[in-house]
């Protein structure tokens, strides 16, 4: 199925909750209400057309200038060949939207690297906690607002640059 049927799909089942899309993007996207990403994503999984069975990736952006940050969810269908990229956006000072973690196990893993990164808390997530900064680090590194600490545990995080 090709991106404009998708979304004429989402379109019919959630109405107002699809925000927005460019279907002739090179990855075609569509925007969906947060607080309808579980939804949507169980929705695209168990109907049998769509069956988008997989989440290829999982990522969070910060769009500081328009005081967002979403998340973009890349998902593939293997039994019909085909895929859609869903994009999400939250405030910056009210990042929480739920998980597909029921949905795709693979979001496990993603989420939590979402969260531990740019600061996105999934509700209902099994487990979400840093995966690659240390429990106590403070800040998510990838906003565009992070100032990395002088110091990390008396240890110096200086460092010359490598692009000399």
């Amino acid at each position: 199925m090709e991106a404009k049927g998708i979304y004429e799909r989402l379109q019919s089942r959630f109405g107002e909750l699809i925000s927005g899309s460019d279907l002739e993007a090179k990855d075609p996207w569509i925007a969906i209400a947060p607080a309808a990403i579980a939804d949507v994503s169980r929705f695209l999984h168990d109907e049998k057309d769509l069956a988008f069975d997989s989440l290829s990736n999982l990522t969070g952006v910060d769009l500081k200038a328009d005081n967002l940050l979403q998340v973009v969810y890349h998902l593939y269908s293997y039994p019909h060949r085909h895929k859609i990229v869903l994009k999400a956006s939250v405030p910056r000072d009210e990042a929480v939207m739920p998980t597909v973690e029921v949905v795709w196990k693979a979001a496990n893993w993603l989420e939590r690297e979402v969260y531990d990164l740019v600061g996105i808390e999934f509700s209902g997530h099994s487990d979400l906690r840093r995966i690659l900064m240390p429990e106590d680090w403070i800040g998510h590194p990838l906003r565009k607002d992070f100032v990395e600490p002088e110091e990390y545990h008396g240890i110096s995080t200086r460092r010359e640059s490598l692009l000399r």
